[in-house]
């Protein structure tokens, strides 16, 4: 890469749209956790303070020196890196070293009394190796053995491994990331298609094969049938967002988080946002998504080669997908999932690794 490649300015536009996302964030953790953090911790602002001390400061950290790293090396590391993540998802099968969450997954890994989260790390890690795989066989895609099946078997690995645990949020999120990787770099509109057919059956025989999937998806189609049991929080979370009205009880003022509504500092946030934002910030708030996003794209399509495309691209559709999965749920279009509101939501892992995918795309967009 050219010397003069530092000394190109970063994509201002999409660091404001960030730098906005993460301090609107901030601020509705701070309220949206203070009733948890009471109960369980005797600290309103516990939640924030870890969010700033383990998330934020230190991802500012990453941010700048994943921003100040050409982006080419992902692309000479990616199978290593790629292999490693796939031990740390391993890892969490070892009893004493893998740990469950509140919802019984076994996807922690817990050393010395801190824990992390590999499949949040998996994410970004399948992107730079889907990208540096595709981009260095591109002339092949169109052939369906050679070109499309290699790097799809390579991506259901992580994809597997993390059904397991099991976290079918996370496993939709890497399936969508595999799917939208391959769509722009240039696959077969019937590859793509029979890839999704595949996917819709095989979602349908993982119903067919667990009661309690068709269940939670009885539950999601009629919240109201079970409101003390499986359908409690998706009842409650519209309670809260119907509560808003176009203005909002106001920062702070929301009930819902009074013990009502579970998850209010995780999942359940953007319930906590519509509460006390009301409709009109609410909106604007996935306005700013949708901007964020869209500028990720643009500077995707910028990109001096296809390596630092595919990279942007992978990393906007993650953020995407797993912004809609959230809000999605919570507003009553998609099941519950569990899955947390990037940069939104507590969570040392998420937040770490976000940061680190964000500086990767600024620095793409320094060479455009």
């Amino acid at each position: 890469m050219p010397s003069s490649l530092s000394k190109k300015s970063s994509d201002y536009r999409f660091l404001l749209y960030f730098g906005i996302l993460i301090i609107f964030g901030l601020l509705m953790l701070s309220s949206a956790g203070v009733a948890v953090g009471m109960d369980r911790f005797k600290d309103p602002y516990f939640f924030v303070r870890r969010q700033l001390l383990f998330g934020i400061l230190p991802g500012i950290i990453l941010f700048f020196v994943a921003a100040k790293i050409d982006y080419h090396v992902w692309k000479k590391y990616a199978m290593p890196i790629f292999i490693l993540g796939l031990l740390f998802l391993l890892l969490t099968y070892i009893p004493g070293i893998g740990s469950t969450n509140n919802t019984g997954s076994q996807s922690w890994i817990g050393v010395a009394g801190h824990s992390f989260q590999p499949a949040e790390a998996v994410k970004l890690i399948l992107i730079i190796f889907l990208s540096a795989l595709l981009a260095k066989n591109a002339g092949k895609l169109s052939d369906f053995s050679q070109g499309f099946l290699p790097p799809l078997l390579m991506g259901m690995i992580p994809v597997a491994l993390i059904a397991l645990q099991p976290d079918i949020g996370t496993a939709a999120i890497l399936f969508a990331i595999i799917l939208g990787i391959l769509f722009l770099a240039g696959a077969r509109w019937t590859h793509i298609v029979g890839l999704v057919l595949v996917a819709i059956i095989a979602f349908g025989l993982m119903i067919a094969a667990a009661p309690y999937r068709a269940h939670r998806l009885t539950t999601f189609l009629h919240p109201e049938l079970d409101i003390q049991g499986k359908g409690y929080q998706i009842n409650q979370a519209f309670l809260a967002v119907g509560s808003g009205g176009w203005f909002g009880l106001g920062l702070g003022h929301s009930r819902q988080k009074f013990q009502y509504l579970p998850e209010v500092h995780a999942d359940s946030i953007f319930a906590i946002i519509a509460e006390e934002m009301g409709f009109i910030i609410t909106t604007g708030f996935i306005v700013l998504l949708a901007l964020l996003t869209l500028q990720g794209f643009k500077i995707a399509k910028n990109a001096p080669d296809q390596f630092g495309s595919l990279l942007c691209g992978g990393i906007m559709i993650w953020v995407m997908v797993q912004s809609l999965l959230n809000i999605g749920a919570i507003i009553g279009l998609l099941p519950l999932t569990g899955v947390p509101l990037m940069f939104v939501s507590h969570g040392g892992s998420a937040i770490l690794i976000g940061f680190v995918a964000m500086g990767m795309i600024v620095n793409v967009s320094k060479s455009r």
